[in-house]
């Protein structure tokens, strides 16, 4: 893995991008570096990538999807026999191990099993451009994502008066996705439809994804952007400064139960209390029609060291326990509705969210 300083001006470095043909390679923006640095990272070999979702250098349901279909590509290029078969075997590996490096976000999944089934389709027509043809259904997964979160943007900037404050919870912008984001496509389409927006971002918890990155973005584009300590939300909220909360989603269950970052639950109930519409923007990718309810969702933990030893230094003491979940889940009845490609819907969403978005 090498790496490319960019400076600060974020204009010209998407999150992520394929660089060459099939034998190419993937450059991300390193998220752990931000606000201060914008460098990009190349990924040449799966591990590459595994590492980066690991370690969250990639971060965001939907990038963490897109990056993971260009791993199963990089995975071609090691493989032996160069053939049909050969190809196979390399994706069907690449897919499993990258499936290993975060358990919570379902486009991972989703993206890879789109791969696998792709691969497996090629391989059955004994295609011998088979890895270039699987690039191109990487791209094509990554050009969907755009479209789906300029989609989302619009349909979501049409819920919010001309002048109003707006907060969200960690970061679901361009950053998390290929393009443009999910709930901060909805201040930004706004915005650009001349809305008076005034964000506030929680800083997040322990990694502070909302005060690194989502802050980090709305300023980039120009937006008028306070962060907060997440624990200030409740009092923001009574003094009237907030009057819609829009949040992403790393996995939505089957009755609108959502996964999202640790934090996201709690936001939820003080909006219930103080009348505030929540609502969840992700894409239909983000769903999983699999699980009824979000009790089967995963939910990662992560080292002890994110708080322990936040950021290099210790602010608990040597031996004291720490419970680090990454995620908590947002019970349905808690969301007013969910934003998406296909428009907004409004429960009941055991009924309406796969009428409107299940295909096949």
């Amino acid at each position: 893995m090498t790496d490319r300083k960019n400076g600060q001006d974020s204009a010209r470095v998407p999150t992520l991008r394929w660089e060459g043909g099939p034998e190419g390679q993937l450059w991300l923006i390193d998220q752990t570096l931000l606000p201060l640095e914008v460098r990009e990272i190349a990924c040449r070999t799966v591990q590459a990538v595994w590492d980066a979702i690991k370690r969250l250098a990639v971060r965001g349901a939907p990038a963490i999807g897109v990056s993971a279909a260009y791993g199963v590509v990089l995975g071609l290029q090691a493989a032996s026999p160069p053939s049909p078969a050969g190809w196979l075997a390399a994706a069907e590996a690449a897919a499993d191990h990258l499936a290993t490096s975060r358990p919570t976000a379902v486009n991972l999944f989703w993206a890879l099993n789109r791969m696998r089934q792709r691969a497996r389709e090629l391989a059955s027509q004994g295609a011998s451009d088979l890895p270039g043809q699987l690039l191109r259904e990487a791209q094509a997964i990554e050009a969907e994502d755009q479209a789906m979160c300029r989609a989302i943007g619009l349909a979501g900037a049409a819920l919010l008066p001309a002048d109003c404050g707006v907060l969200t919870h960690c970061n679901a912008g361009g950053l998390a996705t290929a393009d443009y984001g999910t709930a901060l496509a909805v201040f930004f389409a706004a915005h650009e439809q001349g809305k008076t927006l005034r964000v506030f971002a929680d800083e997040t918890r322990p990694l502070l994804q909302g005060a690194r990155l989502t802050s980090w973005e709305c300023q980039q584009r120009g937006l008028d952007v306070t962060v907060i300590c997440d624990s200030m939300a409740a009092q923001v909220m009574r003094e009237g400064r907030i009057q819609a909360v829009v949040v992403g989603a790393d996995r939505i269950a089957a009755n609108g139960d959502t996964a999202n970052k640790i934090g996201t639950y709690s936001v939820a109930v003080l909006a219930r209390h103080h009348g505030i519409p929540f609502y969840v923007a992700a894409p239909s990718s983000t769903f999983d029609w699999e699980i009824s309810s979000g009790q089967e969702i995963p939910i990662e933990h992560r080292q002890a060291e994110e708080i322990s030893r936040g950021f290099g230094r210790q602010t608990v003491p040597t031996g004291v326990k720490v419970y680090n979940p990454a995620f908590d889940v947002t019970p349905h009845d808690l969301i007013t509705a969910f934003i998406t490609e296909r428009g907004v819907i409004m429960p009941p969403f055991a009924v309406n969210l796969p009428t409107r978005l299940r295909v096949g």
